[in-house]
């Protein structure tokens, strides 16, 4: 199986290419006319779905299913655990909706 970080990579190496520089400040400003989202949409929607996949959000979140009893994967953390666990998991929600908006929506 391939990973999910290869699609999401190979989507931002198009984006890039398309600006012709890995700075995000260049990105930026090369979408100040039009936004990537309007010429890349096929790409953009791929994206989208690689990140929900990516993040185990719905519908792409099989680690845990709603027929247990407990929180499924996650019972075997304490309190700090826990919390950790799932701070890692927001931040990378977080990390995926900047990148959405710097490479498609002009930063």
């Amino acid at each position: 199986m391939i990973s999910y970080e290869v699609s999401i990579g190979l989507i931002l190496l198009v984006g890039l290419l398309c600006v012709g520089s890995l700075n995000f400040i260049a990105v930026v400003k090369f979408q100040t006319f039009i936004f990537f989202v309007i010429p890349l949409f096929p790409l953009f929607l791929m994206f989208l779905i690689s990140i929900l996949a990516e993040t185990n959000r719905a519908p792409f979140d099989l680690p845990e299913a709603e027929s247990e009893l407990v929180s499924g994967f996650n019972v075997e953390y304490s309190s700090m655990g826990f919390a950790l666990f799932f701070l890692a998991e927001y931040c990378s929600m977080i990390l995926m909706s900047a990148l959405t908006v710097i490479m498609f929506l002009g930063g």
